[in-house]
C-alpha cells in the first residue's frame, strides 16, 4: 500500500482534469483505488430510486472520485508538496515550499 500524503479534512487544489484550479475539502479518501472524493469537485448526476432513506428518488447531485494525483495540498492558500521529517520521535507532514509543519 502506497503512503498518502492528503487526508481527510485537507485543503486541496485540482491541478488535471475538468475542474482544474477548483479548491475544496477532502471528504473521504479510498486508499484502496487511490482516490478522494473533494467538496463541490467532479460533480456526477445519479439517478436513484425511491428507498427507505430517500423516500422521494429521482436525480441527485453528488462528489465523484477523483485521483490523488489529479491534486495538490494547499498550504496558506498556496499548493505545496508536502513531505514527512521527524519531531523528536514524532512522524510529521511539512510543506516543502516554506517547511512549516503541517500536523
Amino acid at each position: 500500500m502506497a503512503m498518502f500524503k492528503i487526508k481527510k479534512g485537507d485543503m486541496v487544489k485540482v491541478i488535471a482534469g475538468r475542474d482544474k484550479d477548483k479548491e475544496g475539502k477532502v471528504i473521504a479518501v479510498n486508499r484502496e483505488n487511490q482516490t478522494l472524493l473533494v467538496e463541490g469537485i467532479n460533480m456526477i448526476t445519479k439517478h436513484t430510486k425511491p428507498s427507505m432513506q430517500n423516500q422521494q428518488g429521482g436525480i441527485v447531485h453528488q462528489e465523484g472520485p477523483i485521483h490523488i494525483s489529479n491534486v495538490m495540498y494547499l498550504h496558506k492558500g498556496q499548493p505545496t508538496r508536502i513531505g514527512f521529517k521527524f519531531d523528536g520521535d514524532k512522524k510529521v507532514r511539512f510543506a516543502k515550499s516554506t517547511g512549516d509543519i503541517i500536523d
